[in-house]
């Protein structure tokens, strides 16, 4: 089908008044205020072949449209002459907003037409390729890929040549629309058969948009093919590569990337800098943070809103509270504002912290500073209050969030009903989840097994089998927590018969047990006194790769010792930790050996178990074998160590793994702080408890603890210890934790 053909208005046109447009481009040049007495017989076409007339005379031209748009003299054919004039100028921001508003307003169903028109006065204007160029932009930036891609076809077919600018704006237009990446694999494939030459900025938008996908081997090789073809990376290549390693985890690439750029001689941005800190943060590996800001520095850079707002929320996920307000008060000082993400993290740890009086405070500190929380930051201060039973005080929160124009997700509704639950009240749970249907919600398997675990708690669980088999109507599958709260609520009741076979119908479905549900069943196996059975388990959760807890060690030494068997625990316990073999070979000395991967778990739970049960002697066994296997204890091992040691009074003992700890960087936490202090208290070591709590004050940095440190500081020099002591718990029980980097500077 061929092209329709738009009517083009040339200067010798006879429909055109030669004298107006004479007339027009007389007061153009030297009265152009007159021209407005003509705006009443002026046509486009008249517009049309002044701008001919003009087009060589950059000022006449931008006076001209000045005039002519505002009168709306302008239709589609004036603005192709104008595109083609502009870019000639290389006026080439005005030209862009021109050919986006042709783009937008003219009826074209494919692009051809608008084409049509450019090619028609392509020669009027003695124009050049770039204003395809500039179109296809437009269209792209507009997201109207079809026709972008029709005229760049077009183009070609024509005889002109578009360029890689206009193949650039396609692929960043399809990736932005999140096209599919084989439509971006197919238009990479074309630009390379057509010859076009892919400058850094086409890789870079390649390289987002399949590293966005999560296919990181396309972008690699894109990455090799540049090197190869001798397109240079530029730090934006750099940090593409370095932040989709750290989405995907893989956040040793990302620093092999980093490392690398130094090495060819291109130097970190803040943003390069803000992309590793953020990585680190996902992973929790907030020790590794200090290096980067170190370097950071070094190099010049301050930090910015991201970069705090980025470690605040990284501390708030690992539960450093102090931290993540040191961090919050420095970045305020510093005259940056957290966001509301950040704000939301600082509420939700303090929630976690049982501190809602500073949550509330927070969400007034965004109210000041003109913030407006989200659905997320209301969320999670209606779960704060629900989890400590403040029911009221959550739906008043709730409340506040309709009101602020929020709807309130499944997830708000489930932090409600769990909230019910914790203080026995099923019924009006169970109201909470009917609500959820009258307001179009579909309550999830977390609401469900949130109820039917608060039915079994509550002994009642032939209600808690019917509401899962209302989950089974509405086909809500049951997830690992639902079954274990049956599994648990059955056990309380002492019907292991049932409780077993829920368990067989939770490995049918093919849902793995956790360490809670063996925990739960072995320790009813012991109270029936079936401990062949209980063993069974332990087994096969090893099997499994389940390591078990402290509470599993708990359970299975107290059903030993209930049984006068306190012997055979300790001989069982040590045996499986040894290299001794358990069913199918599987022994703790192999998990042991994988310790790097498990953070010591196993051997954390088995030197818990031994404390709590005041076996320290097996304790130090544990932790010497560690030793002996060349494993590094981190700090839970000391503080595990040193709780466990000052309960059972060795004193000596827990002081000098206290001195061991610090030598080797560690900071105990403020539990086995005061632990120890209370214990060389009680022991009268007077001068050992002056050097634990002058580290303890020089560790504390936070601006909320001051006074508490001015009050400890003076009783301490009075002697008063009694006082200091309890300061300190105060501490503690606000959430006021030394900080790691002011205790190594000060060389506590």
């Amino acid at each position: 089908m061929p092209l329709p053909r738009p009517q083009i208005f040339l200067s010798q046109s006879p429909s055109i008044d030669a004298a107006l447009v004479d007339k027009a481009l007389t007061f153009l040049k030297r009265h152009p205020y007159q021209l407005n007495s003509l705006s009443s017989r002026f046509t486009p076409a008249a517009a049309s072949n002044l701008l001919l007339k003009i087009q060589h005379d950059q000022t006449l031209t931008l006076n001209f449209l000045k005039w002519a748009q505002a009168h709306q003299f302008f239709d589609h054919h004036c603005k192709c002459i104008t595109l083609h004039i502009m870019t000639k100028f290389k006026l080439y921001k005005t030209a862009q907003t021109l050919a986006q508003d042709l783009a937008l307003n003219t009826v074209d169903e494919t692009g051809s037409f608008v084409f049509q028109c450019l090619k028609e006065t392509y020669h009027l204007c003695n124009s050049s390729s770039a204003v395809f160029d500039l179109v296809v932009k437009a269209y792209s930036h507009l997201h109207f890929i079809d026709k972008a891609t029709k005229i760049v076809n077009l183009a070609k077919f024509n005889g002109f040549m578009p360029g890689v600018l206009s193949y650039n704006a396609i692929l960043d237009s399809m990736i932005r629309c999140r096209k599919p990446v084989t439509c971006v694999h197919e238009l990479y494939r074309e630009m390379l058969a057509g010859g076009v030459s892919l400058n850094v900025f086409s890789y870079n938008i390649l390289i987002r948009g399949f590293c966005g996908a999560g296919n990181m081997e396309i972008g690699f090789k894109l990455f090799k093919e540049m090197e190869g073809k001798e397109c240079l990376p530029n730090v934006v290549t750099y940090n593409t590569l370095i932040d989709a390693c750290c989405k995907l985890r893989r956040i040793d690439e990302a620093f092999g990337l980093f490392r690398s750029m130094v090495i060819k001689g291109l130097e970190p941005n803040l943003i390069t800098f803000n992309v590793v800190l953020n990585g680190l943060c996902r992973e929790g590996r907030m020790k590794e943070t200090s290096g980067i800001l170190d370097e950071m520095s070094r190099k010049g850079y301050v930090p910015d809103e991201v970069s705090y707002n980025t470690l605040i929320n990284g501390y708030c996920k690992e539960g450093n509270l102090h931290q993540a307000l040191f961090l919050h008060a420095e970045m305020v000082r510093n005259g940056l504002s957290p966001g509301v993400v950040t704000y939301t993290s600082l509420i939700d740890c303090m929630c976690k912290a049982g501190n809602l009086n500073r949550a509330i405070e927070f969400l007034d500190q965004m109210h000041v500073r003109g913030l407006s929380p989200n659905e997320r930051t209301y969320t999670t201060l209606i779960n704060g209050f629900s989890q400590q039973g403040l029911l009221n005080e959550a739906y008043r929160v709730l409340d506040e969030m309709i009101g602020s124009g929020f709807s309130p997700s499944v997830v708000t509704y489930n932090a409600l009903i769990n909230g019910h639950c914790l203080l026995g009240r099923i019924e009006e749970a169970t109201e909470v989840l009917q609500n959820m249907d009258g307001k179009g919600l579909t309550p999830d398997v977390v609401s469900y097994s949130t109820i039917i675990g608060g039915c079994c708690r509550n002994h009642d669980v032939d209600r808690a089998f019917q509401l899962k088999k209302e989950m089974d109507h509405k086909g809500i599958l049951p997830d690992a927590i639902t079954y274990s709260s049956i599994i648990r609520g059955l056990c309380e009741q002492r019907r292991l018969i049932d409780a077993f076979d829920v368990f067989r119908e939770m490995l049918y479905t093919g849902l793995p047990p956790d360490e809670f549900t063996y925990t739960t069943l072995i320790d009813a196996y012991c109270k029936e006194g079936d401990l062949n059975r209980a063993f069974d388990l332990h087994d096969e959760m090893i099997q499994k790769g389940i390591l078990p807890d402290t509470v599993t060690y708990s359970v299975l030494i107290n059903g030993l010792n209930k049984q006068a068997r306190t012997r055979e625990a300790k001989r069982l316990l040590l045996k499986l930790f040894y290299d001794d073999t358990v069913p199918n070979n599987v022994t703790y000395n192999t998990l042991i050996e994988n310790c790097r991967n498990i953070e010591f778990k196993s051997v954390v739970a088995l030197m818990k178990g031994f404390c709590m049960k005041g076996l320290m002697n097996e304790a130090d066994q544990v932790f010497k074998s560690m030793i002996d296997k060349d494993h590094k204890p981190n700090e839970t091992v000391y503080n595990v160590l040193i709780h466990g040691h000052c309960r059972a009074g060795n004193v000596e003992k827990s002081y000098n793994l206290y001195k061991e700890m610090i030598h080797f960087g560690f900071v105990p936490h403020t539990v086995t702080f005061i632990a120890l202090v209370k214990t060389l208290l009680t022991q009268g070591m007077n001068e050992e408890l002056n050097q634990v709590i002058e580290s303890m004050l020089r560790s504390c940095n936070l601006s909320d603890a001051e006074l508490a440190k001015v009050f400890a500081e003076i009783n301490h020099k009075e002697g008063n210890m009694d006082a200091v002591f309890n300061i300190l718990t105060e501490m503690a029980k606000d959430g006021l934790v030394p900080s790691i980097l002011t205790f190594h500077k000060n060389g506590g």
